[in-house]
């Protein structure tokens, strides 16, 4: 029997066996007489790739095996190698490329038959690359960048989205900041952060609601600019002042269909630019409402309530007499829920979990028979519900509010009418532009007018909150 010598490759110096080929002793997966496993040639996985694909009649040098366009493009179609003959010896067979690995798994044991991959060309199909990158690019199909312009500066993030979105409902921008999905150049922000130019905001996919109402016509259009232009209190090239009425929203919300910002898209001029809110009133609460025509002058008025250079006067009718006609009311407010935007402010202690300090200014105008007092405000911030909660607190609930009024025992006197009798009085601003200070007043609401008639009381009387200080 003749011994054939080991291939190239192989170990040296070894001497065969007796009764056994040195063939069987190299073939894949069989172990040695000291009981270590054969591994074969050894190569590298770049090399058994070259290989294979020279094989199917491809270029190995050009081919990159990993890479996602070339995993993605099929083989060339080529005829299959005709079959070996089966009584060829088995070492002339070209080895499997793992048994080249060192410390890998032993392969199994070859049989005549070649392996599908070098008879015919790959079937054609998505790779896994192809699927993972296909998901991606799905889930991240509504995913928008926005950059901040010039005239957003200083706006608030959750203003930022009411302004680029209007269709989508304020209560959805306070749930997108609160759950950490909108980013500012990639942190995670508060809805109360501000802007500044050139900041990246990442926004998710939306999913905006089509809007449900009828084309607005053009006579609702005329008829909705009319009645804007009928509570004009002061006017000019870059803001305006609304006498806003008992009852009108300002801003959309469940079940809110006219609103001032929606009535202000009548007043959109030839250069698309629509009137914007700078500030917000409750529903029920009348008076001076700031509008800036252009962003500009939104941005700027916006800074000017942020650093307190605006002041503002209320007037109330509350339920008793205070016995220190002029005070000060400092505390801090929470919401007591979180996730309702309108829900009831109850007095925090510092440090409490959303709890924000706001500090007021009473005074007390006149009063009648011990049991109605008309108070003047000054707030000197600007906080939700501010000036209910501290009148409540104080044991002087404002007449009408059905969130905060718990007077037991308390009976409406005749005529009064069981609205909230609040009313934002006056307001002092600088000028957008010229920033030279603006000064208007609004007339009492139609109840209030009543009520005032009825007590006897004069609006015309002297305020003496002007006299409080500015902080």
């Amino acid at each position: 029997m003749t011994i054939r010598p080991p291939r190239s490759g192989g170990p040296t110096g070894r001497k065969p066996q007796a009764g056994k080929s040195s063939a069987s002793k190299f073939r894949g997966g069989k172990a040695q007489a000291d009981g270590r496993a054969r591994t074969g040639p050894r190569t590298s996985a770049r090399d058994a790739a070259e290989r294979a694909a020279r094989n199917r009649g491809e270029d190995a040098g050009t081919r990159d095996p990993w890479g996602a366009q070339a995993a993605a493009a099929p083989a060339p179609a080529r005829p299959p190698k005709p079959r070996r003959d089966a009584a060829a010896p088995r070492d002339a067979a070209p080895r499997d490329a793992a048994a080249g690995k060192p410390g890998g798994r032993p392969p199994a044991k070859r049989s005549a038959a070649p392996s599908p991959a070098l008879a015919s060309a790959p079937a054609p199909g998505p790779t896994r690359r192809e699927q993972r990158a296909a998901a991606s690019a799905t889930l991240a199909s509504g995913v928008q960048t926005l950059t901040v312009e010039p005239d957003e500066a200083g706006m608030r993030i959750d203003r930022f989205l009411t302004a680029r979105f209007p269709l989508l409902p304020f209560t959805r921008v306070q749930t997108i900041v609160r759950k950490g999905e909108l980013r500012v150049d990639g942190k995670r922000a508060k809805p109360n952060d501000r802007l500044e130019p050139g900041m990246s905001v990442r926004v998710p996919p939306l999913r905006l609601d089509q809007p449900t109402e009828r084309p607005r016509s053009a006579a609702r259009e005329q008829d909705d600019a009319a009645f804007i232009r009928s509570l004009i209190l002061y006017e000019d090239a870059d803001m305006m002042i609304l006498n806003k009425p008992f009852g009108l929203a300002v801003q959309g919300g469940s079940g809110t269909v006219r609103h001032v910002d929606g009535l202000l898209a009548a007043l959109t001029g030839p250069d698309g630019q629509k009137p914007r809110l700078v500030h917000r009133l409750d529903k029920d609460t009348a008076g001076c409402l700031i509008i800036a025509k252009t962003r500009l002058a939104a941005a700027t008025l916006a800074k000017s309530f942020r650093s307190r250079a605006a002041r503002k006067i209320y007037w109330a009718l509350t339920a008793g007499v205070p016995r220190v006609r002029q005070g000060r009311v400092s505390t801090y407010l929470a919401k007591e829920e979180p996730t309702d935007a309108d829900a009831r402010m109850r007095v925090a202690k510092h440090g409490d979990e959303g709890a924000s300090h706001a500090l007021t200014y009473y005074a007390m105008v006149d009063q009648a028979a011990q049991k109605l007092s008309w108070l003047s405000f000054k707030p000197v911030t600007g906080r939700t519900h501010q000036l209910r909660a501290h009148a409540a607190h104080i044991g002087h609930p404002i007449v009408g509010d059905p969130k905060y009024f718990s007077v037991e025992n308390w009976e409406l006197p005749g005529g009064i009418q069981n609205r909230l009798h609040l009313l934002a009085r006056r307001i002092v601003i600088p000028h957008p532009r010229t920033g030279k200070p603006v000064d208007v007043s609004a007339p009492l609401p139609p109840h209030m007018a009543q009520s005032w008639n009825l007590l006897g009381f004069d609006a015309a009387r002297y305020d003496p909150i002007v006299e409080a200080p500015e902080a």
